[in-house]
């Protein structure tokens, strides 16, 4: 049966805020190297960044008729998250409807499909991450459901989860692991730091790492070079 489940509970804006200046890489590594979707779900537009919870929805092949009902689930600081029962990479997104949800303070959309009108999203700054870039049209004739469990590019992702992304992917946090996972994603975010300034002032990487002895142990050896 299609359904709009209504106000779901959400990742705390708390938390979530804490993960704004936390790039994919470091989120996914922090959890385990877990709840990252699959690599063809890329950016519109470079440097397209964008944290929020997710309100879900699922749509039929070639259908975006879910996509305007959903405007009216949204608070500020969502991420839609949309993927249909079956492959298509038709174009269920563009402009209008970006412009609906912006209105709402949704930060963005994760959509396993595919988006257009993108000069015009690029320009209002609204990020959408997706499978494909295709102006094929949709039609509104077939229900879908809203605030459900929803597959989108591999990954399990539960209405209110933690959605970060960037121009590496997107990674999935579960809602009741978010403030576990920021904090180890932000000591991971310190250690690297930390190492970044290390790096920048002419140390290797064998060193820091103490990769050296490993690395003879497997059998590697250096020779002068000779002719």
């Amino acid at each position: 049966m299609s359904t709009v489940y209504t106000d779901p509970p959400r990742t705390s804006q708390e938390v979530v805020a804490g993960y704004a200046e936390l790039g994919v890489a470091t989120v996914h590594e922090a959890q385990g190297r877990t709840g990252l979707m699959l690599p063809y779900m890329r950016p519109i537009y470079t440097g397209a960044h964008a944290v929020g919870t997710a309100v879900t929805v699922s749509l039929a092949p070639a259908d975006n008729w879910m996509l305007h009902v959903v405007v009216e689930q949204c608070r500020a600081g969502d991420i839609v998250v949309a993927a249909s029962t079956s492959f298509c990479d038709a174009g269920y997104f563009g402009e209008l409807i970006a412009t609906s949800l912006q209105a709402r303070g949704v930060r963005g959309l994760i959509l396993e499909g595919g988006c257009r009108d993108v000069a015009a999203l690029t320009r209002m700054g609204f990020p959408v991450w997706s499978r494909a870039i295709s102006c094929q049209g949709t039609v509104k004739g077939t229900l879908g459901s809203i605030n459900v469990p929803l597959v989108c590019a591999g990954q399990l992702v539960q209405p209110g989860d933690l959605i970060v992304a960037d121009d590496d992917g997107v990674a999935v946090v579960g809602r009741q692991h978010a403030e576990t996972v920021l904090a180890a994603s932000r000591a991971r975010d310190d250690k690297e730091q930390a190492v970044r300034v290390r790096l920048a002032a002419g140390e290797l990487g064998l060193d820091i790492y103490g990769m050296r002895d490993p690395l003879a142990r497997k059998g590697l050896i250096y020779k002068p070079y000779a002719e």
